[in-house]
């Protein structure tokens, strides 16, 4: 997929996301199914923060390498190099334990999610023209998947926020939509 697909999915798919949230108030966008899930609120929150905390930052970092940069190179994992082969990431659940550092805040308002989502398309559309001439040869490690180079960053936010259609629609189960 080139990064131009890539962003027309992406973009196809953060819509999605915010035409979703307008069919829930605020309280059930809190709502968790368990203790131990997240709600869709949180849920939105993860792909927000994940995308402009560390994904565009580690893409930036590709794009503009330093000292600290070049010293990381390194290859793709097996897990990584099986989801950019299949342009997904494996259609499997991954939970990871409730914690301060991962565990995202329940969003403050429906605005914030959307504005959130609005500044992650703005960030991956500037972005994307200057991935063209990038080398590939600058990386910049995931911590499941290896050493990634910036056109592989901005790819996997988009398989990322794909990923994430299969939680919403099994949190969706909890309104009976």
């Amino acid at each position: 997929m080139t990064t131009k697909e890539a962003l027309q999915r992406f973009e196809e798919t953060a819509t999605y996301y915010i035409d979703e949230l307008d069919q829930y108030n605020m309280e059930q966008l809190k709502q968790k199914p368990s203790e131990d899930e997240w709600s869709i609120g949180q849920m939105v929150q993860h792909l927000i923060n994940s995308a402009l905390n560390m994904h565009l930052p580690n893409m930036d970092q590709c794009l503009v390498p330093s000292l600290d940069t070049l010293q990381s190179l390194s290859e793709k994992t097996e897990a990584g190099a099986a989801a950019f082969a299949q342009e997904s990431f494996p259609p499997i659940r991954i939970q990871v334990p409730p914690s301060p550092q991962y565990t995202p805040a329940q969003p403050e308002s429906k605005e914030q999610l959307i504005q959130g989502l609005q500044t992650v398309i703005q960030r991956m559309q500037e972005i994307e023209p200057t991935l063209e001439h990038v080398s590939t040869q600058t990386t910049v490690a995931h911590p499941s998947f290896g050493g990634l180079c910036a056109e592989e960053w901005f790819l996997l936010v988009e398989m990322h926020y794909r990923h994430h259609l299969l939680q919403l629609n099994r949190l969706k189960t909890n309104f009976g939509s």
